[in-house]
């Protein structure tokens, strides 16, 4: 009898309570409302439960894009090479130095408003715990997004992170690459972590115009970015800091330069591409890359699993990418040529103006 058969039946021939002992046994919470897997984690559900009612407000927004921003910002903080602790929370603690670094600019504005926060979990949580939580939190706000891991265990962070670890907008696709190569992650994995953008608006990158939005779905997270930001648009005009940039063909959008060469850059066009229209490739892909970043630096053998406290998002209705008002296959500037690009829809009636994003 083969080694299969000779398992297949072992398994049969077990008592029922023998199988059902196999499952995990959770503990009841403090609050006798909620259950865990793992208590350790159990205090983690007012917290929770806090920031989403008093910090998001129960809403995808300024808060929320600020939030997933600092995670980004704190755990890409770390390298082989040149140190750094990663997610630690250096960011907060260490702020006098890392927001000196160009490519922080406006990370100010969500410390201020998650800062009262982290002074308030600070006997229980660690800065970089902290951080890493209030971002995963913050996705499960916004339609659409994966419901994100998340492990507890950051230690304090002891130094401030090196300059020039995170990548700026005005970076070549060689150059961002090449950094988040440094610490592991692939072309498909760094283009993945792009849908960030999303459910993003710029506020430093053009001053007079914040809260701008980077596709015409902010407050969802879809695949709609994919599509706005291979729309052929026009040079930034003058001889001032965007001079000669591409902005976005949508009235109301604003479109990163390094968004802009990844979606046409030889190397990742049709990683780029290939994500329109295939939300569940992209939950799962950016849910995977953004978890592994949230990791950066840590040592994840002294970390414990607390995702079951993260909420699930809203599901995502309607979830088709569509051309935005007057725009259609002409005005693709596509550049992978290996795949055609996908048949889309165009939203019904004249262009209008993509809102931005209110500010707190």
């Amino acid at each position: 009898m083969g080694f299969r058969k000779v398992l297949s039946a072992l398994l049969f021939a077990l008592p029922l309570v023998s199988v059902n002992g196999l499952r995990t046994k959770r503990a009841t919470c403090p609050d006798g409302v909620h259950t865990a897997t793992n208590a350790k984690c159990c205090f983690l559900f007012p917290i929770v439960q806090d920031l989403s009612a008093n910090l998001f407000d129960g809403d995808c927004g300024d808060e929320a894009h600020g939030a997933l921003r600092l995670m980004f910002h704190d755990a890409i903080g770390f390298s082989p090479k040149a140190g750094g602790g990663g997610a630690d929370g250096s960011i907060a603690v260490f702020n006098k130095t890392e927001l000196t670094f160009p490519a922080n600019a406006g990370i100010d504005d969500i410390l201020d408003v998650i800062g009262p926060f982290l002074q308030k979990y600070s006997s229980v949580m660690t800065p970089g715990d902290f951080i890493q939580l209030a971002g995963a939190v913050s996705l499960s706000h916004c339609a659409g997004a994966p419901r994100v891991k998340f492990s507890l265990g950051r230690p304090a962070p002891k130094v401030a992170s090196p300059p020039n670890l995170v990548p700026d907008p005005s970076d070549n696709v060689a150059k961002i690459l090449g950094r988040f190569g440094e610490v592991g992650f692939s072309p498909a994995e760094v283009v993945a972590l792009l849908a960030s953008h999303s459910v993003a608006g710029a506020d430093d990158v053009d001053p007079t115009i914040p809260g701008t939005p980077f596709d015409s779905t902010p407050d969802i997270f879809d695949t709609q970015f994919f599509v706005d930001v291979q729309l052929r648009g026009t040079k930034f005009p003058g001889a001032g800091a965007n001079a000669g940039e591409v902005q976005s063909g949508i009235a109301g959008e604003l479109r990163l330069q390094s968004d802009h060469n990844f979606a046409r850059d030889s190397s990742t066009s049709c990683i780029f591409q290939g994500f329109v229209n295939q939300q569940s490739k992209l939950q799962s892909a950016f849910g995977a890359a953004l978890f592994k970043l949230s990791l950066l630096g840590q040592n994840t053998a002294a970390m414990t699993d607390c995702s079951e406290v993260i909420p699930q998002p809203p599901a995502l209705t309607g979830s088709s990418a569509r051309f935005p008002p007057g725009k259609s296959m002409a005005d693709i500037e596509q550049a992978c040529a290996s795949t055609p690009f996908p048949t889309l829809p165009t939203v019904p009636g004249p262009p209008t103006a993509v809102p931005p994003i209110p500010q707190s």
